[in-house]
């Protein structure tokens, strides 16, 4: 963390995305494999998601529809996450072309490549969302945190909510049309939130909720 403010770097370990203190129709041995992976930043392994099978957590009768199970989909998006950050990446380079240079939000390349990893953990948390079956699985404080920590960085924030919308259309496009409605709502949560995070002068380059949906 060289080169960050002590702002920073005491926010960094409070900013957090996903909290587990309301999923109490879920069995705490589930929950804890949930915070486990949160924890340590991974993606639900396939021994993980075979045990929050077994639970038999509430499925979506709109995803058992179409024949996809919450594992079906977590277990596609793990597996695909790097691709799936590459092409929301492609968006935020398209839609803010002059990024990458000098006197851009995301210059040098260590601040383009921290918001790279960025996207890669907002698909991880939402993915936790889906296998929950939790639309609201957001931590309050720990967004504050990240807010807070993402004003000391001058995190270009248009330029985030575009990655995560960038993020929800390469993910459903990987699913039957039918599931969009029962999967959109997880992604949704966290770009509405993440919304929040700008700031009024930078309202003129906030992504459109018509640019949200796919």
């Amino acid at each position: 963390m060289n080169g960050l403010s002590d702002r920073a770097k005491q926010l960094i370990p409070k900013a957090r995305i996903v909290s587990f203190e309301t999923w109490n129709e879920i069995p705490p041995e589930i929950v804890a494999r949930f915070q486990a992976a949160d924890d340590g930043k991974y993606y639900l392994t396939d021994a993980d998601l075979e045990k929050i099978e077994a639970a038999e957590i509430k499925a979506s009768p709109a995803l058992a529809s179409v024949g996809l199970s919450a594992s079906e989909v977590v277990s596609t998006l793990r597996d695909e996450a790097a691709e799936i950050v590459d092409e929301a990446r492609a968006v935020v380079l398209a839609t803010f072309p002059k990024i990458l240079e000098p006197g851009g939000g995301l210059y040098p390349a260590m601040r383009a490549e921290a918001c790279w990893r960025d996207f890669w953990q907002f698909l991880r948390c939402i993915t936790y969302g889906v296998a929950g079956g939790q639309h609201h699985y957001t931590s309050t404080a720990g967004l504050k945190a990240m807010e807070q920590l993402y004003t000391e960085l001058q995190v270009p924030l248009p330029a985030m909510v575009t990655g995560l919308i960038g993020i929800k259309r390469a993910s459903l496009k990987r699913f039957p049309v039918e599931s969009y409605p029962a999967l959109a709502p997880y992604f949704d949560h966290l770009i509405a939130r993440l919304s929040t995070f700008i700031k009024p002068e930078e309202e003129a380059i906030k992504p459109t909720a018509a640019q949200a949906e796919v």
